[in-house]
């Protein structure tokens, strides 16, 4: 039998989305093992004054396996 957690966690980039969704998995990996997948629930850009986008910012749900 398999138990799988799920936390939330959130991501930003200069760049783009997929920038945001990259960085935030790879960071989340350095302390979590086992994560198995991601959901996106939320993507969000964050304006400079001028109305270019200075951040885009994703909200995600990771799912991983709780070792044995």
């Amino acid at each position: 039998m398999s138990v799988a957690k799920v936390i939330e966690i959130t991501s930003t980039s200069p760049g783009s989305f997929e920038d945001a969704i990259r960085k935030g998995i790879a960071k989340a990996q350095k302390s979590i093992d086992n994560i198995q997948g991601a959901w996106i629930s939320e993507q969000k850009v964050e304006l400079a004054e001028d109305g270019t986008i200075r951040h885009f910012r994703v909200d995600m749900k990771l799912t991983f396996l709780i070792d044995d």
